[in-house]
């Protein structure tokens, strides 16, 4: 290919250093007609649409992006349901969020950043008078009502004793500057993705008078908890919690608990060895509903619904063969049916199961989703009233979350919150596309975006986007990070190979202790399925991905050599030292292997990348955060020194102060796809050719 002799002869590059040209901070919305960097600040999406319980009225989350402070902000919203009006409950650049009504309506529980730290805040929705009512040393979380309005419970981090050692240090002289203490570490799980460093102590829960006062903690032990439902008669919390004494080595194994507001005494309701998650009481107070499965190590689980009694006998599955993971669940106000949100085929959807033999899920809403901007991920939230009415996330692939309205089977969407922005922008068309895998004839979906004003008679650059988890879905919703190539004159291949979640059990676990392997057969048939269109240059193939994308971008560029580039993002390149740096240890080693690596040096070399680099001769470029511990940059500089040693075309850049969300930032997501960009053009053909 004669764009790939032309990058081979240049050996030379080291770090790269780009200029980029960004546009100017004086406008968050682009000149020209197509989707630009600037215009990620100019996007919103809605979140957590809570509606009230007479269906008059929903208030969610309003997301917005700060130019001035590059960070997400929200605010709260409320939309009256018959008219579609709506106006702020909130405003500034304080964050506010997880909005919840009283069971009568009345008041509208929240978090608010108003005063500095989160607090919780009460508003008093006949006279809008509002006021905090906590005094919190730290943020709340898992907020609920008790069921007549006069408690709030919530889950709060509570600082425990660091573990010392005993040593003895000298005192410093007088106006000394000495290095800082040393830190001294004893827990195995000891810093976060997003994080950091963890503090020592646990997640607890506790109760306070929704007028306001002092917090009483409930729960004790050194053991974390969060989720949890109220029973009818106030008296106690259900909980899920992993209090088991090796909790830290079988992060998966929780269980149902029962919790006494007057005593705290707990009571085990459950006892399987697999996670048992998202406890409901029914209206009645009779049953528990609650998500889960039987362990069994594999690195895809579908999660299924349960329901038991209130003492945690006559435990039943419902619908046991619907082969799709579920959440949200919720008991309907009659407790005769439930609620609940799944993902199929890259579309996540809220159905509704009526409690009677051999009834089937009932599809309420589709489309959901929309929270995840920079890539189409699933997603999405819900909430629903005694009535049936249903308030949902609704996103397609022209625009991120607004809120919508499912009543009586008519959908409507309330909000149109990146019209203002859309509306003067022409974005890639998108179109669903499936096709069958070279190893297995396995069907694989996919969307291709195409450019702006896209000419099927030309031929145009390809980028392969893959999706990260691995066990996760891409699916037809708005991302920033893909219009922005179309924008730059790109089609854009994105799928769900085998592994993905939404297509059930068997296909999500066919790379089960065998990934990266024939994932890599799937998006190669991709490729060619859109090759086969025509109105792709088979000399101007790119590709890229994060996380677990990133892994199999790296593995790409060793098993092959028809890309003219690559950017490896986030990646994991060396499964050994992986699993013994990333932030959940005691995860990883378990479910996506067969064991310890010591035990399985073969197994761990074999399906690390950089065990095939000394294959690659794609110029390669690593992109990642400094603070990233889910995929540690070590990964990154590991690969990045290999392609050196080989004098393959390469360069890192390192993004400072971000975790494994590079995106989290909207000028990380701006740089990131800046830097993919210019790495891409870089390495592409002079021009687009026509194509007689």
């Amino acid at each position: 290919m004669p764009s790939r002799a032309r990058a081979l002869t240049s050996l030379s590059v080291l770090v790269l250093s780009i200029a980029l040209v960004l546009p100017s901070p004086a406008t968050a919305q682009g000149t020209s007609g197509r989707f630009e960097l600037i215009d990620v600040f100019g996007l919103e999406y809605a979140s957590d649409p809570q509606i009230s319980p007479d269906g008059s009225q929903i208030v969610y989350v309003r997301n917005f992006m700060d130019i001035m402070s590059d960070r997400s902000r929200s605010n709260l919203w409320i939309i009256d349901v018959t008219s579609g009006e709506q106006r702020p409950l909130t405003s500034g650049s304080s964050s506010h969020s997880s909005p919840r009504w009283s069971s009568d309506g009345d008041r509208l529980l929240f978090v608010s950043t108003e005063d500095g730290g989160a607090q919780l805040w009460m508003r008093w929705m006949d006279s809008g008078q509002t006021a905090r009512i906590s005094n919190l040393t730290r943020a709340p979380g898992a907020i609920s009502w008790s069921p007549d309005g006069r408690q709030i419970s919530f889950a709060m981090f509570v600082p425990a004793e660091p573990e010392s050692l005993g040593v003895d240090m000298p005192a410093p002289p007088k106006d000394a500057e000495w290095a800082p203490k040393a830190k001294v570490i004893t827990k195995m799980q000891y810093r976060a993705d997003g994080a950091g460093y963890l503090p020592d102590g646990f997640r607890h829960l506790f109760v306070v008078p929704a007028d306001g006062g002092t917090p009483r903690q409930i729960t004790s032990g050194d053991f974390n908890h969060g989720g949890h439902s109220w029973t009818p008669d106030g008296d106690h919390l259900i909980i899920s919690a992993n209090r088991w004494p090796d909790w830290r080595y079988d992060p998966g194994n929780s269980e149902i608990y029962q919790v006494s507001l007057a005593t705290g005494d707990i009571d085990q309701l459950t006892d399987r060895h697999g996670p048992d998650n998202a406890p409901e009481v029914s209206p009645d107070g009779t049953r528990i509903l609650y998500t889960g499965n039987d362990e069994r190590y594999y690195g895809y689980e579908v999660n299924k619904l349960y329901v038991m009694n209130r003492d945690g006998s006559g435990v039943q599955p419902l619908a046991a063969d619907f082969d799709r993971s579920v959440g949200g669940a919720r008991w309907a106000a009659d407790g005769r049916g439930v609620w609940f949100q799944y993902a199929d085929a890259g579309n996540t959807k809220v159905a509704y199961l009526p409690l009677r033999a051999g009834a089937e899920p009932e599809i309420m809403a589709s489309d959901v989703g929309g929270l995840s901007i920079g890539r189409p991920y699933s997603g999405g939230q819900f909430s629903v009233n005694a009535n049936g009415q249903i308030a949902f996330t609704h996103s397609r692939p022209d625009h991120p979350a607004d809120v919508a309205l499912v009543e009586n089977g008519d959908l409507r969407q309330l909000t149109h919150l990146n019209d203002d922005l859309f509306g003067h922008k022409q974005l890639g068309a998108v179109e669903e596309i499936w096709w069958d895998s070279s190893y297995d004839g396995r069907r694989i979906q996919g969307w291709i975006v195409t450019p702006p004003d896209f000419d099927s008679t030309r031929l145009y650059p390809l980028i392969l986007e893959i999706h990260g988890g691995p066990f996760a879905n891409y699916g037809d919703r708005f991302t920033a990070e893909i219009q922005l190539y179309a924008a730059a004159g790109y089609v854009v291949l994105y799928s769900n190979p085998r592994g993905s979640t939404s297509y059930g059990q068997e296909f999500g676990n066919l790379i089960h202790h065998a990934y990266p392997s024939q994932d890599f057969d799937d998006l190669m048939s991709g490729v060619d399925a859109v090759l086969e269109r025509g109105y792709v240059d088979p000399d101007q193939l790119f590709v890229t991905g994060g996380s677990g994308g990133g892994v199999l971008s790296a593995w790409i560029v060793g098993h092959t050599d028809r890309f003219a580039a690559a950017v490896v993002a986030k990646p994991v390149i060396n499964w050994y030292s992986f699993v013994l740096t990333a932030d959940n240890t005691a995860f990883f080693y378990k479910y996506w292997f067969p064991g310890l690596p010591w035990d399985n040096l073969e197994h761990y070399m074999e399906r690390s990348p950089l065990h095939h680099v000394g294959k690659v001769t794609t110029p390669t470029m690593l992109l990642t955060g400094e603070n990233d511990y889910r995929t540690p940059i070590s990964e990154t500089e590991q690969f990045y020194t290999a392609l050196q040693l080989m004098k393959v075309p390469s360069a890192m850049v390192r993004i400072p102060e971000a975790g494994h969300g590079i995106a989290a930032r909207p000028s990380n997501l701006m740089a990131k796809v800046a830097h993919i960009l210019a790495w891409f053009e870089k390495y592409r053909a002079d021009g687009t050719s026509g194509r007689s």
